[in-house]
């Protein structure tokens, strides 16, 4: 687990968990490939936190469309956050939003690189 955090040190303790057991079988040169496309493609938590915020001032669900989930971005914007309830919700969930997809991009990079 120490080699991948060398590379992705901003990663918390959770996503450096599940980003290490999909490297576990990598070889170790090509960690800093696995590391570059990861950082690239991975969806930040902080931008999710910072699109939810923006549900407060009249744009909501802009964060469900970069999540992939256009159905509920649409809804989100056309009811205000449904109506402030989703935002709020969202504000409080921004890091389980993100870890789902970020998972499954580790992986997915992961057997391609292996």
């Amino acid at each position: 687990m120490s080699k991948i955090a060398d590379f992705l040190p901003e990663l918390d303790e959770k996503e450096l968990d599940f980003v290490s057991s999909a490297v576990k079988n990598l070889p170790d040169d090509r960690l800093d490939e696995f590391a570059k496309m990861y950082k690239s493609q991975r969806k930040k938590p902080v931008i999710i936190l910072l699109t939810t915020l923006l549900g407060f001032i009249g744009i909501a669900g802009i964060q469900r469309f970069i999540l992939g989930q256009a159905g509920m971005g649409l809804l989100y914007f056309f009811t205000g956050g449904i109506f402030f309830i989703g935002t709020i919700v969202d504000v409080f969930k921004f890091k389980q939003l993100t870890y789902p997809l970020n998972e499954e991009l580790a992986f997915r990079i992961a057997r391609r690189l292996g």
